[in-house]
């Protein structure tokens, strides 16, 4: 089930944070989006279990994807294509007309995500990643 991330969903996003990227955000970090008013974060349960999530800011009419993750026990089980589905949905509804987001070009899974739902390359960041240093790809979508 999709639900919008709380206080109790904290520590687990932290821990996906940890096993799924080279340069995690801090438990601090993801607790401090919860009083973001610019931001949107929704996670995936199973069982009370956080099986992945997906965050976003947004800046009237444009929003950010920031992270996507699932666990890597519940991956290829359509949980990202149901958390980015949901995030388009409620930014749609408050009015956000583009969708942005940045990917290491080595991440193929992620891309042919994102082309489905039609996303294309408007852009590159020369080594906006770290451990290991790579250029980030830049995907927009219209709403």
């Amino acid at each position: 089930m999709i639900v919008p991330m709380s206080e109790k969903h904290v520590p687990q996003v932290a821990e996906l944070e940890r096993l799924c990227f080279s340069d995690p955000w801090s438990e601090a970090s993801v607790a401090g989006e919860l009083l973001n008013p610019l931001s949107n974060w929704l996670v995936y349960e199973e069982n009370g279990v956080v099986a992945g999530y997906i965050g976003a800011q947004s800046v009237h009419p444009e929003a950010d994807v920031m992270n996507l993750a699932v666990a890597p026990g519940f991956r290829r089980q359509g949980i990202a294509r149901k958390l980015l589905n949901s995030l388009i949905q409620l930014l749609h509804r408050q009015g956000i007309e583009a969708l942005f987001l940045e990917v290491r070009p080595s991440n193929y899974a992620a891309i042919a995500l994102y082309e489905v739902f039609g996303f294309v390359q408007v852009g590159r960041r020369p080594k906006y990643y770290v451990n290991p240093s790579e250029d980030a790809l830049i995907l927009r979508k219209e709403l």
